[in-house]
């Protein structure tokens, strides 16, 4: 517990059965997923924060920036025009993205927990675009 008396998230660290390599998308993830795959894998693998038993939580945030990225093409292919019931796919995707991002260390919060800020923000954000 912090001063405050309020629970924190331990403090990601390499983990000892790390992958050494990144493992190639998985095949039925869609483009934009498989974009993202290969994406922050890289940053994954450097960081040594992924192992095997990880891959499942990778492939769905992956997966859920995928379901992101297609319900945006649709909509600027359509005029802008905002499809409700998809926004609402999209919403409930990118709140699954965005907690399966702090739990890899791919946010600024989290990653400054891995003690990795550069002073480059974009060399460092595997989300910049």
């Amino acid at each position: 517990m912090n001063a405050n008396g309020q629970g924190r998230k331990p403090t990601l660290k390499p983990d000892a059965q790390a992958l050494k390599r990144a493992p190639q998308p998985p095949k039925h993830l869609d483009k934009y997923a498989k974009d993202e795959w290969r994406r922050v894998m890289p940053f994954l693998i450097e960081r040594q924060i992924v192992t095997k038993a990880d891959m499942s939580g990778v492939e769905t945030y992956c997966a859920m920036v995928g379901i992101i990225r297609t319900v945006e093409q649709n909509r600027s292919e359509n005029d802008g025009v905002i499809n409700v019931p998809m926004f609402g796919v999209m919403n409930r995707a990118a709140t699954t993205a965005r907690q399966l991002a702090a739990e890899f260390g791919l946010t600024p919060v989290s990653r400054a927990k891995l003690g990795g800020i550069s002073n480059d923000d974009d060399a460092d954000n595997p989300l910049a675009v």
